[in-house]
């Protein structure tokens, strides 16, 4: 019991700590920061006393720990991190990363006023909607569009409209749940729609859908399914079968795509995914589709057809609730903008570019990093260059393995877990997999600028 008591005694004093050379010389962190972190600092050791969780300290371990509290508190708690994990579209990691012509747009807008809703042509007050419409329109064929701020929030948004009180028919192997449990049903349910599920999981023809139909029917609901599959004994109808019967029926025919394809990838050596155009030149009456998928843009949800049923979409009180902001739209359009030239496109959207990145490029960058990570490491991790496969993510195309080259890191002195750990608590967190005790960084996700990063980094930890 002494012995505690004397420990807590000995507990540096706060006004002795503010006067240390190394806490005066903090520049642009509030004063109430400090004090928070110093006090905070003294509990967290108080209370490992009086838990026995320590027997004894360094007074310059305590101020070490209080200085890491200030860098914390005193940084963004959303920051910059390095995908090393080879999933393109990672959803926890931001999913796309947008283009720097999108940056650079979004800076432009923010940095001043801009006509978000004021039509410089005539001087009166404009639609947001209008900054993109037409070029949505122009790469997909479709009549007109509409954007809103998410994927599932245009789902809602076109079953409020056409389905409100009404049944929307859906195949019950297209009921599918997307990340944090937001589940189809659950999104039409909100719209107001009923649900009338028709076939089974594995297969749904089209006498399901007829047999269903009734007076109170507003729609037939497409959703593809992107973040899973259905092998084996299986049957579902194509997007003509849907089209067929809504011409027969004259009920509207939507179409939830996903992850919202404008490029046929098929050509560069991945798994054929629909694309808008096909859909919307088939005669799906709406398709919906996300803006930081496959697309490569900022978070959204692109609804895009047949121009009575959108402005009909426009009319909805729903749609303020929903509506994205200027920094989106920006983002948005210069994204858009790069889709009227493919080449553009796949040099410029980063996440089309590293889908499409050829394993020869692929190999060379991780012969760099290798070099760079073991110039920095020397004898204290075995590091070797191994073949392995990305993933696309962002529920998208979930069967599809994309082959790569990745630096895997032995550490010699440390457990892998632990340096991974303080990996991702680095000042620019990086975010890694581990493999059987392995440190795995998939070059696939990688840009140039990290590379140093990373090399540093692991200098300091291993």
């Amino acid at each position: 019991m002494a012995e505690k008591k004397e420990l807590l005694k000995s507990l540096p004093k706060i006004d002795v700590l503010l006067e240390r050379e190394e806490i005066k010389s903090i520049e642009g962190v509030p004063r109430s920061i400090i004090l928070e972190s110093l006090r905070e600092g003294i509990d967290v050791y108080r209370n490992n006393i009086l838990e026995e969780r320590i027997k004894e300290y360094n007074t310059e371990d305590i101020f070490k720990y209080i200085m890491s509290l200030i860098q914390k508190k005193s940084s963004m708690h959303l920051k910059r991190v390095i995908n090393a994990t080879g999933t393109v579209l990672h959803t926890n990691l931001g999913r796309a990363v947008i283009a720097e012509s999108a940056v650079n747009a979004v800076l432009n807008i923010s940095r001043g006023y801009n006509n978000l809703e004021y039509d410089l042509d005539e001087g009166i007050r404009g639609s947001r909607y209008s900054h993109v419409e037409d070029i949505v329109c122009k790469i997909t064929g479709a009549e007109a569009a509409l954007v809103v701020n998410n994927n599932a929030a245009a789902v809602m948004l076109v079953l409020s409209t056409l389905c409100n009180g009404k049944e929307a028919i859906v195949s019950r192997g297209q009921l599918v749940e997307v990340g944090g449990s937001f589940r189809i049903p659950s999104v039409m349910e909100q719209s107001g729609a009923k649900l009338v599920e028709v076939g089974a999981t594995n297969r749904t023809h089209v006498y399901d859908y007829e047999n269903a139909i009734n007076d109170n029917t507003g729609c037939i609901l497409k959703v593809h399914q992107s973040n899973y599959k259905i092998l084996g004994f299986t049957e579902e109808l194509e997007v003509g079968d849907f089209v067929a019967i809504g011409k027969k029926t004259g009920i509207p025919i939507i179409e939830d795509i996903g992850s919202g394809i404008f490029i046929d990838i098929s050509k560069y050596g991945l798994t054929y995914e629909p694309t808008v155009q096909e859909s919307i030149r088939k005669g799906v009456d709406i398709v919906t589709f996300s803006g930081d998928k496959i697309l490569g843009g900022p978070q959204a949800g692109i609804i895009a057809g047949k121009k009575e049923y959108i402005e009909k979409m426009k009319k909805n009180q729903l749609t303020r609730a929903l509506r994205i902001d200027k920094m989106t739209l920006a983002a948005l359009e210069a994204t858009l903008r790069l889709y009227l030239d493919e080449e553009v496109a796949l040099r410029e959207i980063p996440c089309l570019n590293m889908l499409t990145k050829s394993k020869d490029i692929l190999k060379k960058d991780a012969l760099r990093l290798s070099k760079s990570i073991r110039s920095k490491v020397k004898d204290r991790a075995e590091v070797k260059i191994c073949e392995d496969h990305s993933q696309v993510g962002g529920g998208a195309m979930p069967l599809e393995s994309i082959d790569t080259y990745v630096v895997a890191i032995s550490p010699r002195f440390k457990k892998p877990q632990e340096v991974e750990k303080e990996l991702r608590q680095a000042d620019i967190p990086i975010v890694t997999r581990l493999y059987k005790d392995t440190i795995i960084i998939d070059v696939r996700t990688l840009f140039k600028d990290d590379y140093k990063i990373i090399s540093e980094t692991l200098s300091n930890i291993i």
